[in-house]
């Protein structure tokens, strides 16, 4: 039995054969997973229905079944005419679920435009596509090394 609370089988496999800096996508329901993927990415799609399942809800999860090391989000780019004052307002729920799993990881945000670069790379192995609605909701983690 998984200890952890992902449940997800094919979540769970292709995270277990991952390895040291391998990028997860998680995907909002704006974000373009089919065409903007790494060459080595697989797509798992949760986008039931808007707001089924959010990107919170599946960091949680993943949190609880892998050691991640780094945690960018999707940064607007200063001429986006829907440019926020200030983060995003779902980046408090992810800082909130990063200090609830007791980890002391920063969100690093990253401009639009170089995010679809870095998540294009061949370490990107999963994009999971959220239903979430949320503008600026894109998390790409990076895989860590397990320490116990």
């Amino acid at each position: 039995m998984l200890r952890h609370k992902l449940i997800h089988p094919q979540i769970n496999e292709i995270i277990g054969r991952a390895g040291h800096h391998a990028l997860i996508l998680i995907a909002d329901g704006h974000y373009p997973s089919s065409t903007k993927k790494g060459p080595n990415a697989e797509l798992v799609s949760l986008n039931l229905m808007p707001g089924l399942v959010t990107c919170a809800q599946v960091l949680e999860a993943i949190l609880s079944a892998a050691p991640i090391d780094a945690v960018h989000t999707m940064m607007y780019e200063e001429a986006d005419p829907y440019a926020l004052k200030q983060d995003p307002p779902v980046w408090d729920e992810y800082r909130a679920l990063l200090k609830k799993c007791g980890m002391e990881l920063k969100l690093d945000p990253i401009k639009k435009w170089d995010f679809y670069t870095k998540v294009e790379t061949p370490d990107h192995i999963l994009t999971v596509q959220t239903g979430d609605m949320q503008r600026f909701a894109n998390l790409l983690l990076s895989i860590g090394v397990r320490m116990d």
